[in-house]
């Protein structure tokens, strides 16, 4: 496995523009620092966003994993690309050629596509630790390491997500049209949504059944956050309304999303096997 990933790396390496987006996406997971630079002095009025507490323990790691997942689509153009340069370079052949199954092959994209995830968490993980530690009112242990799962989910979210854009760049073969066709997609997901809300089910049944999708069922992973913070609450609370939502990643939430993970790397592995390269 050691050796696959070597093999991908030292492609990757030798791609610049792979290089510059991935250097950008990591400055722009670190840019979520910049937050608690943001302040508005407005006369008497004086307003520091990080005092508002968004990087409070435990709700910073889920206002952090929800935020940065928005920065994943820098990755998903590297894994896209990948995919399209292997086809474009011929070296696909040339690795198959050189003994490489094509079993080989797609594990060795399926494990770039785990370790982009692994160090995408752990980088998050800990310029969310490092925010918090800086600026949290609460520093208890019990408290900075509880509600963790966001930061499980984030992982999760990353994986079905990247082996979506994987199976995509198999299927079509040029970046440009693959990412148009995940764009497409997500079109069509909320579509889908609005004929099946207007037609069939209240909007209950309606987040059930669009929760079997792939892309909604990787945002259901990490609900949005905003409505979750104490100053929100607050100021509901005295307009008169009750904001009662529940924001915890589910386990079956997470076996959707894997489950799709699956049928993608198969689906990538027996398009794979059944084209002529």
């Amino acid at each position: 496995m050691i050796r696959l990933l070597h093999i991908e790396f030292i492609k990757l390496w030798n791609n610049r523009a792979s290089k510059v987006l991935v250097i950008t996406y990591f400055a722009l997971l670190t840019s979520i620092a910049l937050i608690a630079a943001i302040k508005f002095d407005i006369g008497p009025i004086k307003f520091h966003l990080a005092e508002v507490g968004i990087f409070n323990f435990p709700y910073i790691w889920h206002f952090n994993t929800f935020v940065t997942g928005f920065f994943k689509l820098f990755l998903a153009i590297v894994i896209v690309s990948m995919m399209a340069n292997e086809y474009s370079n011929k070296t696909i052949k040339q690795n198959l050629i050189d003994g490489l199954s094509k079993k080989e092959f797609i594990l060795s994209k399926f494990l770039t596509v785990i370790t982009f995830a692994i160090v995408s968490t752990i980088f998050v993980f800990f310029v969310s630790l490092i925010l918090g530690l800086i600026y949290s009112d609460f520093n208890e242990l019990s408290i900075i390491f509880s509600d963790l799962t966001f930061v499980f989910a984030f992982f999760i979210k990353l994986i079905g997500f990247f082996s979506f854009c994987l199976f995509l760049g198999i299927l079509v073969k040029r970046s440009a049209f693959a990412l148009g066709f995940l764009i497409v997609w997500q079109i069509l997901e909320g579509i889908f949504r609005g004929l099946i809300r207007w037609k069939l089910f209240d909007a209950n049944a309606t987040d059930t059944v669009m929760g079997f999708f792939p892309l909604q069922s990787m945002f259901n992973l990490i609900k949005e956050p905003f409505t979750r913070l104490e100053a929100v609450q607050t100021v509901a609370d005295q307009v008169g309304e009750k904001i009662s939502l529940n924001y915890h990643t589910h386990w079956y939430e997470i076996l959707i999303v894997l489950a799709w993970t699956a049928i993608f790397i198969y689906s990538s592995y027996a398009l794979l096997k059944k084209r002529d390269l």
